[in-house]
C-alpha cells in the first residue's frame, strides 16, 4: 500500500492522537496535526500533504471555509471530511466547496484507511448515512415538500438524450447503478456508459458533485 502523507485537522486533541496512531499503524505518514483551518493552511506551507482529513465544526476557521481555501491554494491536496455531522447544510457545502469524500467518525479504522486509498486513486467516497441524507434532501427538493414531482434544478445540456435525462433523475433519488439498471430494464454496463456520457456533456466528472449540481 502507498504511504500517503496525511494532514489531520480537528480541534479534539485526543482524536488527533488516536488518528495519528491509527494511520501510522496503517502505513500512512502523518505530516502535521492542526487544531483549526488557519493552522492547517500554515502547516501545508511547511509540510506538503497528499490528503487532509478535515473536521467541519471547529473553533476559529471551520472545515467548510478551510476546504474552500485549500481548493484555491493547494488544489492538488485531496480532502476527506471526517466528522460527526451530516446535516444537509454541511453535506452540500462540503461537496460544493470541493471535498473529495465525506466520512463519519464512527466509520471505523478500516473504513478510514480504505477511504484515503480510494480517494487517492481518484474516487469519491461518501458515507452510507450521508448518502441517505443526500437522497432524502434531493427527494425533498424534487417534490418541493408537497409530494408534487419537480424538474431537475440544473439546466441540462441540449445534447442530453431522453434516456440520459432519466438516468439523471434516478441519480438525484440516490439510486445505485444496479438500481438504475433494474428501473430502466437495461444492463449495469449500459448505465455506466450513460453516466460517462453525462459526465462529458455536463463537464462534471464526479458522481457526488453531479448529484449536488442536478438538485440545485
Amino acid at each position: 500500500m502507498e504511504k500517503y502523507r496525511v494532514l489531520l485537522v480537528d480541534d479534539e486533541p485526543l482524536l488527533l492522537e488516536s488518528l495519528e496512531i491509527l494511520l501510522t499503524y496503517g502505513g500512512m505518514e502523518v505530516v502535521a496535526m492542526s487544531r483549526d483551518g488557519k493552522e492547517a493552511l500554515e502547516a501545508l506551507t511547511e509540510h506538503p500533504a497528499d490528503i487532509a482529513l478535515v473536521d467541519l465544526n471547529m473553533k476559529g476557521m471551520g472545515g467548510i471555509e478551510l476546504i474552500s481555501c485549500m481548493r484555491q491554494q493547494y488544489p492538488s491536496v485531496k480532502i476527506l471530511v471526517l466528522t460527526t455531522f451530516y446535516d444537509d447544510e454541511y453535506i452540500t457545502a462540503a461537496i460544493a466547496n470541493g471535498a473529495d469524500g465525506y466520512l463519519l467518525k464512527d466509520s471505523g479504522k478500516n473504513a478510514i484507511i480504505d477511504a484515503i486509498c480510494q480517494i487517492m486513486e481518484g474516487r469519491t467516497i461518501i458515507d452510507s448515512k450521508v448518502m441517505e441524507r443526500l437522497a432524502l434532501l434531493m427527494a425533498g427538493k424534487r417534490t418541493g415538500g408537497k409530494g408534487q414531482e419537480m424538474d431537475i434544478a440544473m439546466k441540462l445540456p441540449e445534447t442530453m438524450t431522453e434516456r440520459e435525462q432519466e438516468v439523471c433523475t434516478l441519480l438525484t433519488r440516490g439510486f445505485t447503478n444496479r438500481q438504475i439498471a433494474d428501473a430502466l430494464f437495461i444492463s449495469e454496463g449500459t448505465v455506466k456508459n450513460y453516466i460517462s456520457s453525462i459526465y462529458e456533456k455536463t463537464g462534471i466528472h464526479d458522481r457526488a458533485k453531479l448529484i449536488v449540481a442536478l438538485k440545485g
